[in-house]
C-alpha cells in the first residue's frame, strides 16, 4: 500500500488556468520524498488538493488506501502539513497553539500537553511556550508551525518550504528532527528551494513543471544528471592573470575571485592540488549557480528535446 496515490489529477481554475494536467504520482509508505518545481509549476495546487484546501477538477487521490472523496475526514486525520504562508493565531500562547491543535484531532488534553512539550523542546521553543506567536521571529514562527503539524502525530507529513527564513544552524537541527520523524515510520513529502536540503533528506524525487510531472526517479539518479557546477573561489592574494588549470575552465571575476567550472566526474581535491601547485591559496568558496534552477532547466530541456524527436519521427 502506498502512502499517497495520485491518478490523473487535474485542476482548472475558474479563470481557465490549467494548474495540473493529469498528474500521476505514487509515494511509498515510509519514504522521504521531494516534490520540486519552479514557481507556478503546480506544487502548491497539488498539496492544496491533498490537504483538502483546494477542490480538484478531476482525478483520484488516496492516502494509505483511503479515497479523499469518500473518506475525507479520515484522510485529513492522517496528514500533517506545514504550509508556505505563516498562518498562526498571533495572540495565542504558543503552547496552546499545539494543545488546541491536538484537541481538534481528538487527542486527550493530558497527552496533548505532553506532546506539546515534546515538540516545542525538539524545535528549541520550550522557553517561549508562554509567549504569544506575534512576539516570535520569522524563523521561530516557522518552527512553531512544524511543531503544530506534528502534535497529532500524523502518518503523512507534508513540508512546504519548511526552512524558509531559518538560519543555517537551526535548519540543520530541523533536518535532524525530520530524519528522526521519518525513521519512526512517518512518510514525508518535502518541497524546498534548497537543493542541498532535498539531497540530504530525500530518497526519491518528482519534478513538476507546467502542471505535468516531468521527472520521477530516485534522488541519486536525478542528481547524476547535473553535468556541471560553477564555483567562485575567494583567493588570499590577488592575481593579475587567469591561471591555466588543465581540464578546468576558469575566469577571473575580480583579482581575488576566481570562477572555476567543475564538470561531472571531476574532483574538487584535484582542483585544489592544481591551485596549490601554482601557489594560489583559497580562503573560501561558494557555488555560483542555483543548482535547483539548473536541475529544473535540465529536465525541461530534456523533455523539449524528447517531444521534438517524437514530432520529427512522425
Amino acid at each position: 500500500m502506498y502512502a499517497l496515490e495520485i491518478e490523473d489529477l487535474r485542476k482548472v481554475y475558474s479563470n481557465g488556468v490549467e494548474a495540473l494536467k493529469g498528474i500521476n504520482l505514487n509515494v511509498d509508505r515510509g519514504d522521504f520524498f521531494a516534490l520540486l518545481g519552479p514557481n507556478g509549476a503546480g506544487k502548491t495546487t497539488a498539496i492544496g488538493i491533498i490537504t483538502s484546501l483546494v477542490r480538484k477538477t478531476s482525478g483520484t487521490v488516496r492516502v494509505f488506501g483511503h479515497d479523499l472523496d469518500k473518506d475525507r475526514d479520515l484522510v485529513k486525520s492522517q496528514i500533517g502539513v506545514v504550509p508556505q504562508e505563516i498562518n498562526l493565531g498571533m495572540f495565542e500562547r504558543n503552547i496552546y497553539t499545539l494543545v488546541n491543535q491536538a484537541g481538534y484531532y481528538g487527542v486527550p488534553n493530558r497527552i496533548a500537553k505532553m506532546r506539546a512539550e515534546k515538540y516545542l523542546r525538539a524545535l528549541q521553543l520550550w522557553d517561549r511556550r508562554n509567549d504569544i506567536a506575534r512576539t516570535l521571529s520569522g524563523g521561530m514562527k516557522r518552527r512553531l508551525m512544524i511543531a503544530r503539524a506534528l502534535v497529532h502525530e500524523p502518518q503523512l507529513l507534508i513540508l512546504d518550504e519548511p526552512t524558509a527564513g531559518v538560519d543555517i544552524e537551526i535548519r540543520r537541527s530541523m533536518w535532524e528532527l525530520f530524519s528522526e520523524v521519518n525513521a519512526a515510520g512517518v512518510t514525508i513529502i518535502l518541497t524546498t528551494h534548497y537543493l542541498e536540503e532535498a539531497e540530504s533528506l530525500c530518497r526519491n524525487i518528482a519534478i513538476i513543471d507546467g502542471g505535468k510531472i516531468i521527472e520521477n526517479d530516485s534522488m541519486a539518479k536525478v542528481i547524476r544528471k547535473l553535468q556541471r557546477e560553477v564555483f567562485v573561489l575567494n583567493l588570499r592574494s590577488p592575481l593579475t592573470n587567469v591561471p591555466t588549470l588543465e581540464n578546468y575552465a576558469t575566469r577571473l571575476r575580480t583579482d581575488t575571485e576566481l570562477e572555476v567550472e567543475i564538470t561531472k566526474g571531476q574532483s574538487l581535491n584535484t582542483l585544489f592540488e592544481a591551485l596549490t601547485a601554482q601557489s594560489i591559496e583559497v580562503e573560501s568558496m561558494r557555488t555560483k549557480t542555483n543548482r535547483l534552477e539548473e536541475l529544473f532547466m535540465r529536465m525541461v530541456d530534456d523533455k523539449k528535446q524528447e517531444s521534438h524527436s517524437q514530432e520529427v519521427s512522425k
